[in-house]
Formats: C-alpha cells, structure tokens, sequence
C-alpha cells in the first residue's frame, strides 16, 4: 500500500487526517483541475488552484469522511469538481438570463450562440440522466470530463480494463450527444 492508501485508509477518528493528505494529492489534484479548466472559455475567473481549493473544502468539510481506496477518493474529487463548475454555471447563467435585469424586446437584440457555461449545464443535465440509467458509464464521463483524467487512470480507479474504460465512453459520448441533440 502506498502512502496516499494508508492515510485514507487510516483508523484515525472518524476518517483520515486532511492535514497529512494534502501535499502528497495536491499536485494530482491541481492537474486534474488545470485539464478541466483547459477547455472552458478564454477570460475565465476560477483557476484552476482556486478549483481544487474549493474541492478540498467540499470533500473535507464536513470533517468525517472515510474512503475505501485511492480511487474512491479522486472519483469523489472529481464529482466535487463537477458540482462547482455546474453551480457556477448555473450561476453566471441565471445572471445572464434576467437575473434584476430589464427585459428588451427579443426583436431588439441578436440572439448569441450557446456559451461554454450553457454547454457544461446541458452535459450536466444528460449526464444525470445517464446515471439513473447507468451510474458505471456516469463515472467514466465524470472522471474524464470533469475530472480531466485518462483512460489509463479511470480504468486504475474503478479496478476495470483499460479498453472496457474506452469502450464505456464511447458509449457514453455517443449517448450524451444523443440526450443533448433531443433536448436542443
């Protein structure tokens, strides 16, 4: 067992000691951020430091946690991940659509196309919609979307093959684009 598994599985309290754990997850986590951040738009406020800084409050917040393994934690982290990005989509979103603003006639203004904040809503959307289908395959587009990691490392955490990770997102892919056209 390395030591990342030993605190997470230590019998410390009620779960294991944020303190230690930090520094040895830090830079996985900050990297699973900055390739999340990768692909939201140019200008963007939230860093990816900031991300899993909040994160970290998110998972250890409560202050019990206990963790099965090393991949239940960083499956967790992801999903913490993806829930602050979709908050802050919403977010922005619900400024952006009326918000304390005044409403204008429709056919006064031009009409934009969907933002990278609107995208992150309607993947999040199918995305729960995939789950109450299918919660193995919801994972996978949680850790490779959200969590920004590879085939190679979700199929490590969920202790699956490798090619069974590809093949459950290309299902998922195509599943979520399906979802999302019907939805347009």
């Amino acid at each position: 067992m390395n030591e990342i598994t030993q605190i997470l599985l230590s019998p410390q309290g009620d779960g294991c000691d944020s303190e230690e754990l930090l520094p040895l997850v830090y830079n996985d986590l900050r990297r699973m951020a900055a390739a999340r951040m990768a692909c939201e738009a140019e200008g963007q406020t939230l860093q990816p430091t900031a991300l899993v800084h909040d994160a970290w409050l998110r998972i250890f917040g409560n202050g019990d946690r206990r963790w099965q393994n090393r991949g239940h934690f960083f499956g967790e982290a992801a999903e913490a991940m993806r829930r602050i990005l979709i908050e802050r989509a919403r977010r922005k979103s619900r400024l952006k659509h009326g918000h304390g603003w005044v409403r204008l006639d429709i056919d006064d203004i031009a009409l934009a196309e969907a933002t990278p904040d609107d995208k992150v809503l309607l993947i999040n959307e199918a995305l729960e919609h995939l789950e109450a289908e299918d919660p193995q395959r919801a994972k996978v587009v949680v850790m490779k979307f959200f969590g920004g990691l590879t085939n190679q490392e979700v199929a490590k955490i969920l202790g699956v093959a490798e090619r069974t990770v590809e093949r459950q997102w290309a299902y998922a892919k195509a599943w979520l684009f399906q979802n999302i056209r019907e939805q347009m």
